[in-house]
């Protein structure tokens, strides 16, 4: 098992080095400018998510779609994620990651926008789509597809599996004292139950549960700020300058260079709102819409939501306490931060993780699903979600590190193919855009 993660390890580091930071950034930055700044038509998609398009082709409504979405990310990315990417880059990484955040609504918006134009009716009268789709029929290039389907089948069981499962097991611990086995196998049997109705009990589950959940957290995360108020703008201060000059070791923590704070803010933000994996354009495609334009615009919302407002406020949560100095990492050192809410900080921060975690498993599981049944047919999806269960159970035995990498790694294979057909389809993105939007504002 050492050997093992040692390699994966290595691997990880290799393929998130300079020219993978490179391209998804630059691959942002590009939709950005050829898409003419779609950021700022997020207040028109936020409108958008909340009506509904019922006599449209479709399994979920937009808001369905968008939950289901919002739920398989925002999870340990925000928590987790967030605090891993201080501990390992400094404060600095928060400003990358919140920058990621920005660039890559034009990359959400247009990986759904593909997801719509080119998703199918399958033989059972349900929709299926994403990025698999988008290189076999867009781009005519089927093995590509197949790939990209195989790493996020992979994926899935890293960054919305084992990882969410190993977060809330680690808090379960060190809050509760409870055995790692025992919160895995809770979570195991609670999938099962959603999992098994499909996507629209997926759906209707993160429905409720996205927006309850995503209220409790940023409301604790605003009681912390309000306590602190008089540090914030140091805290801010500090975010910025550490992310072009590094930051230099204090307390319990080991220092970090410009490099480190922009190769873990990248990753994390691409961990959490998932904007270049290709992995929420898959439930996009289920969605009620009478063009792509428009789920493009309710998708990218999701991208908004996730990192430019809930990891942005946790990185400052975190920042802000000082507790980031102590060397302390993952849930643990978030738990630090909560802990200034007396007595009910920590338990703000365990339901808040429990829900954000459960929910990432059930979205994830679709993405999985979705892909192995591309890959397999629908034969293969109930022996997938048998799987998918038990590695649950097994994620929450696993070490952090090792979860951590080989999420990573996975990822970043998701990517590489899901950006080549971002980027060889811009044109179709520019027209259907200029059709539905730039011509007609209404969409």
């Amino acid at each position: 098992m050492e050997s093992i993660a040692w390699l994966v390890a290595k691997l990880d580091s290799f393929l998130w080095g300079l020219p993978l930071i490179i391209v998804l950034l630059g691959t942002h930055v590009f939709l950005t400018i050829r898409l003419r700044f779609p950021q700022r038509y997020i207040w028109k998609g936020i409108k958008l998510s909340l009506a509904k398009d019922q006599d449209s082709e479709g399994d979920v409504s937009q808001f369905g779609a968008l939950t289901t979405a919002l739920a398989a990310t925002i999870g340990t990315g925000n928590i987790v994620g967030v605090a891993t990417a201080i501990a390992l880059g400094g404060p600095g990484a928060v400003f990358w990651l919140w920058l990621t955040g920005v660039f890559g609504i034009a990359t959400k918006y247009s990986e759904a926008l593909l997801a719509v134009k080119y998703r199918i009716k399958t033989s059972n009268g349900t929709m299926a789509g994403g990025p698999m789709y988008v290189l076999e029929i867009g781009m005519q290039r089927r093995g590509l597809g197949m790939a990209f389907a195989l790493f996020t089948a992979v994926a899935a069981f890293g960054i919305g599996c084992m990882v969410q499962s190993n977060a809330i097991s680690t808090l379960a611990y060190d809050t509760l004292n409870l055995p790692h086995w025992i919160t895995g196998l809770v979570l195991s049997i609670l999938t099962a139950v959603v999992i098994l109705g499909g996507i629209k009990s997926i759906a209707a589950v993160c429905g409720r549960l996205v927006p309850l959940m995503a209220f409790f957290y940023v409301l604790g995360c605003i009681i912390i700020l309000i306590m602190h108020y008089e540090t914030i703008p140091a805290s801010l201060l500090l975010i910025v300058k550490s992310a072009f000059t590094g930051h230099a070791a204090v307390g319990g923590f080991a220092g970090a260079g410009m490099m480190m704070a922009l190769r873990f803010g990248v990753a994390r933000g691409l961990f959490s709102n998932e904007s270049g994996l290709g992995s929420a354009p898959i439930v996009a495609a289920a969605a009620q819409t009478r063009n792509p334009v428009r789920q493009a615009l309710v998708s990218s919302t999701g991208t908004f939501w996730d990192t430019v407002v809930v990891c942005l406020i946790t990185g400052l949560v975190i920042i802000n306490s000082g507790d980031w100095q102590g060397g302390a990492n993952g849930a643990i050192l978030t738990r630090s931060a909560f802990s200034h809410i007396p007595y009910v900080g920590p338990i703000i921060l365990t339901v808040g993780l429990l829900t954000f975690v459960f929910s990432t498993i059930l979205g994830w599981s679709y993405y999985g699903e979705k892909s192995i049944e591309y890959l397999r047919g629908a034969k293969a999806v109930l022996p997938y979600r048998v799987m998918w269960c038990f590695a649950v159970f097994l994620g929450s035995m696993f070490s952090l590190q090792f979860v951590w990498d080989f999420a990573d790694l996975a990822n970043g294979l998701m990517a590489l193919p899901n950006i080549l057909a971002l980027l060889f389809l811009s044109g179709v993105l520019v027209a259907e855009t200029r059709k539905y939007l730039w011509e007609d504002e209404e969409v």
